[in-house]
């Protein structure tokens, strides 16, 4: 019977173990970044408005969600390459899985026994699924796949138009006119209107705590706002002539 302890390890397990594993598997991009010299590496943990950033960091608001790493190019790109970067996140994954397990067997952590063995069964459970070769949504190979495909054809799987991880640049260019549309949304939707004006009375009553839950979005002009402004300057050229 699922009773009100399994409810709290659900949630410990949604909450805490599972986006740190999948920090850890989204860090594990960064062993094979560092030493090919990736231009722009970045790993975002959740999605949603930002929280903050600091250096390759990026934590949205709903940080348990979805995960991912992204970087614009590699300096030195080659086939070993891009087996060290799509096989980081499975030695991430399994070194987590088996220095806890070790620390565990060693009896050097003897407390909190079960939240340590569900976050190595995770562990274990994404990188299972990131070794053994497939395709996933929309025909995307998982990591397995490209570094089998690397091995055996040397090169990189190339059925879907899809970027296998992608692009920093482009990946902030789409969350700012995403947080454009949201901020113009906002203005002609009551019940946004609503919890705009809750997410204000927050930051007034909490402070620093309250900013830093419901942070001030700051949206550089977008495509939009740079399509509104070309319209508009149209409109005065046809009506000077």
């Amino acid at each position: 019977m699922f009773g009100l302890s399994d409810l709290l390890s659900l949630i410990v397990s949604a909450f805490i173990i599972l986006p740190v594993v999948v920090f850890f598997r989204e860090a594990g991009y960064l062993i094979g970044s560092v030493l090919f010299g990736a231009v722009n590496p970045r790993v975002t943990l959740g999605s949603g408005p930002r929280l903050f950033k600091i250096g390759i960091l990026d934590v949205r608001r709903y940080y348990h969600l979805y995960s991912w790493f992204s970087y614009d190019e590699l300096k030195r790109e080659s086939r070993f390459a891009y087996i060290c970067l799509y096989a980081g996140p499975i030695l991430a994954n399994l070194g987590l899985a088996f220095v806890i397990n070790m620390l565990l067997a060693n009896g050097i952590i003897d407390w909190r026994e079960t939240f340590w063995n569900r976050l190595i069964f995770y562990a274990f459970y994404y990188a299972l699924f990131d070794i053994i070769p497939m395709r996933t949504t929309n025909g995307k190979p998982n990591n397995g796949k490209i570094i089998y495909d690397m091995l055996r054809y040397g090169r990189r799987t190339d059925y879907n138009h899809e970027p296998f991880l992608p692009s920093t640049s482009e990946s902030e260019k789409l969350y700012l006119q995403e947080m454009e549309a949201i901020q113009e949304h906002e203005e002609s939707d009551p019940i946004l209107k609503e919890k705009k004006a809750r997410r204000i009375k927050t930051k007034e009553r909490f402070g620093r705590l309250g900013q830093r839950i419901y942070p001030k979005r700051k949206v550089k002009p977008g495509v939009q706002q740079q399509e509104k402004a070309a319209s508009a300057e149209q409109d005065c050229d046809q009506k000077n002539t």
